[in-house]
């Protein structure tokens, strides 16, 4: 009876040593597939910013060289191309970078990757899925709940 229970608990341990490789397995490749997400997304963030900037290179040097009218009246004779090159360097830039919004999506979309596959312990890959979806959700409304508050104070500044 002794030598039963002996060899039934050592194959329970090598059964549960061997299960433990593959769910940390599982764990490192939901980590990893989250982390080429994120760089995938700040990849092709970087490309469309790149465009945009590229455009407004364009845009500028349209601007720099189109001629600027000049007005003379009766009574002076000053040029008034000054004020018209003025509106032209005085267009606000939109600022550079990452919302709220996205930045809460791209950050709640790997911490629930993890938080997913660590929970679900019968399917990593399930769990994983599910918490991307549901961490990118709730990390996208912070942030758009942040990006509203901070337009607000904005809008109250000015």
């Amino acid at each position: 009876m002794k030598k039963l229970f002996l060899s039934l608990a050592t194959v329970t341990v090598l059964f549960a040593c061997n299960n433990k490789a593959s769910q940390e397995e599982a764990i490192e490749s939901a980590k990893q597939a989250a982390v080429d997400s994120v760089n995938n997304a700040n990849a092709v963030n970087e490309a469309k910013q790149q465009a945009i900037d590229s455009m407004k290179a364009v845009e500028k040097a349209r601007a720099s060289s189109a001629p600027a009218t000049v007005h003379h009246s009766n009574s002076n004779s000053e040029d008034n191309s000054a004020p018209a090159a003025s509106t032209a360097t005085t267009t606000t830039e939109k600022k550079k970078g990452w919302s709220h919004t996205a930045k809460g999506a791209v950050v709640g979309a790997g911490t629930g990757a993890v938080t997913g596959a660590i929970i679900n312990k019968n399917d990593r890959v399930k769990g994983a899925a599910i918490g991307t979806v549901v961490g990118a959700g709730a990390g996208a409304g912070i942030g758009a709940i942040v990006d509203h508050a901070k337009k607000k104070k904005e809008a109250n500044k000015q």
